[in-house]
Order: structure tokens, then C-alpha cells, then sequence
């Protein structure tokens, strides 16, 4: 089955699963299952970093099939996250994730202003958060002044999203900024990353480096590892600087070769001992997303070591790693936030899984959409 065929087959599939789950959920914003169901996450953390992910999903789903339903769902959850941005003080580095995949999604796909509005606020307040001695864009609150995550490279696209849309060239200066510093302190030189490192906030001098939700601080937490693929592709997609891209595919050779050896599902980090098997299907499924993106923008004859590698993890997680019962919330399972995790914490669902997943097989049947 050709790659293509495999796309259709499985978008007809995400289509009957989001048809019956849009309208059980609607405007609720979930997270992660309990009995096979969402709860809202809105009555438990308006600010959580994953709240965005729902409306995005809706909004692939609305380009993908045309239905209005989705678009309704999807304005309507991102009506509810103003909540969000009028309290503010919970917010932190991840409103990119939180309104280039609401905001962003709806202004490009049907040009509302008010979209437009939310996502240029989220914009300002994330270069709110940078950091001109340190040049980083500062991770979480309260007394983390000098912390900064692999993550956080997925936030970026909205800065040069605002610059774009602004003419407003600061915005792209703070993302490029954060960029190299994320780039000298984050990335190993073989491919592998830390997840968080800390920086003096008054100099910017690298401090120490911490475990974050891997094994332990020296080794490769898969999802961080997924980040720091796509989120440096996208650096160079929206800056054209070509370090940023082998930057890419460094951690791309890293990821591909590790992920090989567990039949291209992910493990929560790449370096923890064999046993006990934990695994994180999402950053299987974010980083198949990232070597999509990565083989448009490689010579013809690179293409498919990144495309044969993201339709290998694509596939071994459908085949043996979701649930496509229509009466049950989420797709994708086996996901696990972090590797120390409780017991009831191991291998769940998580909704940005989902949103991934759903993004790769809209990529490979809409190839020109632009998601980031």
C-alpha cells in the first residue's frame, strides 16, 4: 500500500472517530481520557499548555472535509480560552501552542479579526517573556527566571507568525534570539538534547542542565527530542538560515536511529535502561510530523530517509497503538508524559498525540499546508 492509499484509508477512519467525538465534546477542551472519556480541562486549568490542541485538531479536521462542524467547535473552544488571556498571571512559554493552533488556525483558514487579535495578544505576550542579557525566552514562572526548554521551539512559529502579520520585524528578532541560544546550550553534538537547562538571568551564562521529564540529565527524553527536530525545521523554514536546518536533521539521524531500534515506537527517552518498557507514543507521532516537513525542504534524493522513517512510526502506532472505537474519546494510547511518572500516569492518552497524528496524515494528503 502505496503512502497515499495508507492517508486515505486512515483519514476515513479520524473522520468517523472526530465526527462522533466533536459532538459529544464540542467546545470542551480536553486532555487526557478517564474511562475512555475527556473531561474538560477548562474547569481544572484554564491556562494548561495542551488547551489548544482541540480547536487545532477541529480546525485540520474543517480544512480536511469541509464540515462546518468542526469550525463551530473549534470557534467555540478558542472563545472559551479568552479566559486564559484575560487572567493572565497563569500563563507562560506555551502560548504558542495554545493560539497558533486556535487563533492562528482560524484567522489563515477563514480570516476572522478577532482570531487575528488573540493570536497577535499571545504573540506580545510571549516576547513579553524574553530575556535581551540572557537572549531566551524565559520557561514557566515564579522563580525559574533562567530556565529555558527544548519545548519551548515549538512556540516560536507564532512570533514569526506576528512579525509577518504586524510588519513588526521585533517579534522575529526575539524568536531568532531564543533560536541560537537554544541551539548552543539545548542541542548535544550528536543529535540528542537536554530538556532543561538553566542560565543565569542577568548574563545569560549556562548554569546547569536537569532531568526535566527524561531519565535523568544526561540522557534523551523522546518527546523533547521530537521538539527540538520539528521546532528547529521550522526555524528554518521561517528564517531560511541553513544551520538551523542541519541543526534539523542532526537530531532527525539521532531520533531515526533510536526509534529504529524499538520498531519505530517511542520509548519516554532514548537512553533509559531497557527495562521496565515505558513508552510515549506521542513523540513518535510529533516527530513523524517533523521529518514530513523536513523531507519538502531536503535535495530529491534525501526525501525518503525522512519519509520512509515518519510513515514507519505513523503506521506501527496505528497498527498496534489506537483506538478507533467511535463510543470512546481519544485515538492515539500509550502515551507518558514524563519517564518518573506514577503508575496511573504510564501509558495513557494525551490529546496533543492525537493532534499530531492528526496533523501527519493531513500532511501527507495536503502537502502544501502550512500547520506552523
Amino acid at each position: 500500500m502505496d503512502h497515499s492509499t495508507w492517508a486515505k484509508a486512515v483519514w476515513d477512519k479520524i473522520t468517523v472517530k472526530m465526527d462522533a467525538q466533536t459532538r459529544r465534546m464540542g467546545a470542551k477542551i480536553p486532555y487526557l481520557t478517564a474511562d475512555g472519556h475527556y473531561a474538560d480541562k477548562m474547569d481544572d486549568n484554564i491556562y494548561w499548555w495542551c488547551n489548544g490542541f482541540w480547536p487545532g485538531m477541529l480546525w485540520l479536521l474543517h480544512h480536511g472535509t469541509g464540515a462546518a462542524l468542526y469550525a463551530t467547535a473549534a470557534r467555540a473552544a478558542e472563545e472559551r480560552l479568552d479566559a486564559a488571556l484575560a487572567g493572565y498571571v497563569g500563563l507562560h512559554h506555551d502560548v504558542g501552542f495554545q493560539w497558533n493552533l486556535s487563533a492562528v488556525f482560524n484567522y489563515r483558514l477563514t480570516g476572522d479579526a478577532s482570531a487575528r487579535t488573540r493570536a497577535l495578544h499571545a504573540a506580545s505576550l510571549l516576547a513579553g517573556r524574553y530575556n535581551p542579557r540572557g537572549k531566551f525566552i524565559r520557561s514557566w514562572n515564579q522563580d525559574k527566571t533562567g530556565w529555558i526548554i527544548i519545548d519551548c521551539m515549538m512556540n516560536l512559529p507564532l512570533l514569526y507568525w506576528a512579525s509577518e502579520e504586524s510588519g513588526d520585524p521585533r517579534f522575529g528578532f526575539i524568536a531568532i534570539e531564543h533560536t541560537e541560544t537554544a541551539m548552543k546550550t539545548l542541542i548535544r553534538p550528536d543529535g540528542s538534547c537536554n530538556h532543561i537547562v538553566s542560565l543565569c538571568p542577568e548574563t545569560g551564562a549556562f548554569l546547569e542542565a536537569f532531568g526535566g521529564q527524561g531519565y535523568d540529565k544526561d540522557s534523551a527524553w523522546t518527546r523533547g527530542q521530537s521538539w527540538a527536530l520539528y521546532g528547529f525545521l521550522l526555524g528554518y523554514r521561517h528564517t531560511g538560515d541553513v544551520r538551523y536546518l542541519d541543526c534539523s536533521k542532526r537530531i532527525a539521524h539521532y531520533f531515526i536511529a533510536c526509534v529504529a531500534q524499538t520498531g519505530y515506537v517511542t520509548r519516554v527517552d532514548f537512553r533509559a535502561p531497557a527495562e521496565p518498557i515505558k513508552l510515549d507514543t506521542s513523540a513518535a507521532m510529533i516527530a513523524a510530523c517533523g521529518l514530513l516537513h523536513l523531507a519538502d525542504v531536503v535535495p530529491e534524493h534525501e526525501r525518503p530517509l525522512y519519509t520512509n522513517a515518519a510513515i514507519a512510526m505513523l503506521q506501527a502506532v496505528e497498527a498496534d497503538h489506537c483506538n478507533w472505537e467511535p463510543g470512546y474519546d481519544s485515538i492515539v494510547q500509550n502515551c507518558t508524559a514524563q519517564y518518573h511518572d506514577r503508575l496511573e500516569e504510564l501509558h495513557v492518552s494525551h490529546i496533543y498525540a492525537d493532534y499530531f497524528f492528526v496533523e501527519a496524515v493531513h500532511k501527507l494528503l495536503h502537502p502544501d499546508f502550512k500547520c506552523w
